[in-house]
């Protein structure tokens, strides 16, 4: 009898252990170096969060790693998963990754899924897929799903799938491709893995990519010479900006010029993670050197540009979760430049960030318990 009284006890207090890692937290502010301060209200929590998108009539998407699909209304704080999300191949930084709508989305309804799958003989690659979203009836599915994009090859491991995505103004569909941890395909063009891609919206290519002479795979490229690209976003100039991870420190804030190599693994201003030094982009010109470098690193994810009017100062400024900083990263551009401005202590691994409604900015924690943040000016 004491034995299953105790049982029950453990059981029980594991589930209020595991019921408190959700539990919605009191809201509060906070302050940016610069001086800058931020009301953050909390819209729960959730299971390893990836990515999120608002739709037209202000719910929200958001992924968790794992392979689940949640539709938000924001209005009562409420959750409904989403039906018929393909099968994802977890593990390591593999699993369900970001969701964008097409530019016509409001006609259309399609919407655009990364995530990680897993071949016969266990080896891994990132894909991308395009389908309806239905969300009619209080039970939204996802319908008519079709593969338009994976890398090439699979290969062994679970890292740096990268697979961030974004429509530039013109409507093609940008990929960021990461080198899945293999260095050396980055300068490859018979892999498309530490690419930047560039196709249209139905998963064809554009005659007017930059490499026309490198074979067909590379027909597909935008640029070369990447790592691992977790962030990526258009100005109102229409220029591309992404971040990067560092090696060893070194992470990278780039101006993307369609055609040109960012010089992985060739060059870094951080260093192999055994200490083994790697020569620093000054040496080698030829490559294009990013705008910002961060040593140590913030281990960026997740990136906009702001567009809103609830903060009119920060026109164009660009906005980053920083994992191993544990920040929300300002930036400054001003043209072809860029500058690091303020920093948010979050103290929670930022995995997203997003532009919502009336110009608020939404963060998504990392890791399980990760919360959906709103932040507003503080009044």
């Amino acid at each position: 009898m004491q034995s299953s009284r105790l049982i029950r006890y453990l059981s029980l207090l594991l589930l209020l252990l595991s019921c408190s890692t959700y539990a919605e937290p009191v809201d509060d502010t906070i302050n940016g170096n610069a001086g800058s301060r931020l009301f953050v209200e909390s819209f729960g929590a959730f299971n390893e969060p990836w990515a999120m998108t608002f739709l037209p009539d202000g719910d929200l998407l958001v992924t968790e790693k794992g392979g689940s699909l949640f539709m938000v209304h924001l209005d009562n704080r409420t959750r409904v998963p989403v039906k018929s999300v393909p099968k994802v191949a977890y593990g390591g930084q593999g699993g369900l990754g970001d969701i964008i709508l097409h530019p016509q989305y409001k006609e259309n309804h399609w919407i655009y899924l990364s995530y990680a799958e897993q071949n016969k003989s266990g080896k891994r690659g990132a894909v991308v897929v395009r389908a309806r979203f239905n969300s009619g009836s209080g039970k939204p599915e996802i319908e008519n799903l079709e593969v338009i994009w994976r890398q090439k090859p699979k290969v062994s491991g679970n890292g740096h799938y990268s697979h961030r995505l974004a429509f530039s103004p013109d409507g093609k569909l940008f990929i960021t491709s990461g080198e899945r941890q293999k260095q050396t395909p980055a300068q490859s063009w018979t892999q498309n893995l530490g690419k930047i891609i560039r196709l249209n919206a139905d998963g064809s290519v554009p005659p007017d990519n930059p490499f026309q002479d490198k074979g067909e795979l590379a027909k597909t490229f935008w640029s070369l010479g990447h790592r691992n690209l977790l962030g990526m976003a258009f100005d109102k100039q229409g220029q591309l900006w992404t971040h990067e991870m560092g090696p060893r420190h070194g992470d990278e804030f780039n101006l993307i010029i369609g055609g040109d190599n960012y010089g992985w693994p060739i060059v870094s201003w951080g260093d192999q993670y055994s200490g083994i030094p790697i020569p620093d982009h000054d040496t080698r010109p030829e490559f294009n050197a990013p705008e910002i470098y961060w040593v140590p690193t913030v281990a960026p994810s997740g990136l906009i540009i702001y567009d809103g009017a609830m903060f009119p100062k920060w026109q164009n400024n660009a906005f980053l979760g920083g994992l191993r900083s544990k920040s929300l990263v300002r930036i400054r551009i001003e043209g072809d430049q860029a500058h690091e401005v303020e920093r948010f202590a979050m103290n929670k691994r930022i995995r997203e960030v997003e532009e919502g409604p009336k110009g608020a900015i939404w963060i998504l924690e990392d890791q399980k318990g990760g919360r959906l943040l709103r932040l507003t000016p503080h009044k």
